[in-house]
C-alpha cells in the first residue's frame, strides 16, 4: 500500500465534521452515511470492526493527520487498519463555535466519539506531542477502549498544575509566550502561513529550548534563510501550509497552549495498558526541567507500569518523520506483540 491509497472522509462527531484519513484492512462503518465524502463510497454497508487490528493516530502541533503518513502506510502494510484525523479546529476539520472555551476534554471526547462512529470498540493509540496527553487521558478515563499506547516526544503527563512545571522555565519560552492571548497571533501575523510552519518546524528540530529575549518574538528565533531539515520537503511543507491556511492557528493556540495549566480533573493518573515511549535524545523536550531524569530513572513507570522506553540517539522532536523506518519498526513490533487475535 502507498499514500495514494489513503482514503479521506468527513465524519460527524459531537456536532462537528472532522476530517478523517484511513488506510488498511479491517471493516468499519459510519453511523451517519451522509457524512461520508463521495471519494469514499466503498465503506458503505460494511460491518463494524471490533478494534484489535485498528490503530488510531493522534497528532500534535504544528502537526496534522499528514504527520503520520509514513506510519499509516507502514501499519497498513503490516495488516492493521490505520485511522488518523485532524483534531477539531485543525486542518480540514470544522472549528467549534467557541474555541476560546476548548480544552483537552474536547479532544478526548472527540476521539471516543469518533471510535463510536466508526464502529470500533477497542483501539491501539499512537500519539505525538500534545496528542500524547489526549492518549493518556483516554487511556486513564476509558481503559476499556484502549489495547495499547505508543507515544512519541512526551512522556506521561496530563494537562494541569501537576504536569509541566512552567514556573521552572524561562519567561521567554515559546509555550509561555503562546499562552498569552494575542501575542502569538501578532507574532505569526507578520508572515504567511507557509513561513510560520517552516519556522516552527526548523525551530522544533533543535535540541535546545526555544526561548526568546525581551526584545524579540518566537518567530524571530529562526533565520529566514535557514533550510528545512533534509527529511522534510518543500512538498511536505506545502501540504501543511494548505491545511493550516484552511484552519488558521487560533484553535491550535487554545489547545494545547492556553489550557495546558487547567486542571482537567484526572484523579487516578495511571495507564495500565501495554505502552511504548519513543524519545529522540536530541528532542528539546529532554531539556524540560526534570524530564530526562523522569524517563531515564523510570519514575514515569509509577504512572505507566507496563511501559517500555526506546531512546533514539539522533532523534529530534519530529522523530516519526525524521527516521520513519526505524520508528515504524518499533511501532509494528510493539503492536504485533500486543495485538489480540
Amino acid at each position: 500500500m502507498s499514500m495514494e491509497m489513503i482514503e479521506h472522509s468527513h465524519v460527524q462527531v459531537r456536532g462537528l465534521k472532522l476530517h478523517v484519513a484511513k488506510i488498511g484492512t479491517g471493516l468499519v462503518i459510519i453511523s451517519d452515511p451522509l457524512t461520508i465524502c463521495s471519494i469514499f463510497p466503498a465503506i458503505m454497508g460494511q460491518s463494524s470492526h471490533t478494534g484489535p487490528k485498528v490503530v488510531l493516530f493522534l497528532h500534535g502541533f504544528p502537526e496534522i493527520w499528514y504527520s503520520w503518513r509514513h506510519q499509516m502506510v507502514a501499519v497498513a502494510n503490516a495488516g492493521f487498519r490505520a485511522v488518523a484525523f485532524d483534531c477539531r479546529g485543525y486542518g480540514l476539520s470544522e472549528q467549534p463555535s467557541e474555541p476560546e472555551k476548548a480544552n483537552f476534554h474536547d479532544l478526548v471526547d472527540d476521539a471516543e466519539a469518533l471510535l463510536d462512529s466508526l464502529g470500533i470498540n477497542k483501539v491501539h493509540l499512537v500519539a505525538k506531542d500534545f496528542g500524547t496527553m489526549t492518549a493518556y487521558m483516554l487511556a486513564v478515563n476509558h481503559p476499556e477502549r484502549v489495547l495499547s499506547v505508543v507515544t512519541l516526544g512526551v512522556p506521561f503527563l496530563v494537562p494541569g498544575p501537576a504536569g509541566v512545571q512552567f514556573d521552572l522555565l524561562p519567561k521567554g519560552f515559546y509555550a509561555l509566550r503562546w499562552a498569552e492571548p494575542g501575542r502569538a497571533e501578532e507574532d505569526f501575523g507578520r508572515f504567511d502561513v507557509k513561513t510560520v510552519v517552516r519556522k516552527i518546524y526548523i525551530l522544533f528540530c533543535r535540541s535546545e529550548l526555544q526561548v526568546a529575549g525581551d526584545d524579540e518574538e518566537i518567530m524571530d528565533l529562526v533565520d529566514p534563510l535557514a533550510p528545512l531539515p533534509p527529511w522534510f520537503t518543500e512538498d511536505d511543507l506545502g501540504v501543511y501550509a494548505t491545511l493550516y491556511e484552511n484552519s488558521g492557528f487560533g484553535f491550535a493556540l487554545q489547545v494545547p497552549y492556553r489550557c495546558l495549566q487547567l486542571d482537567h480533573g484526572v484523579t487516578d493518573p495511571k495507564v495500565t495498558a501495554p505502552s511504548l515511549l519513543i524519545m529522540g535524545e536530541k528532542d528539546y523536550f529532554m531539556k524540560f526541567p526534570g524530564m530526562e531524569e523522569y524517563m531515564r530513572k523510570g519514575i514515569v513507570k509509577q504512572f505507566m507500569p507496563n511501559l517500555d522506553i526506546s531512546f533514539m540517539p539522533e532523534g529530534n522532536h519530529f522523530v516519526q518523520e525524521q527516521f520513519p523506518e526505524q520508528v515504524n519498526e518499533l511501532i509494528i513490533s510493539f503492536l504485533n506483540k500486543n495485538c489480540s487475535t
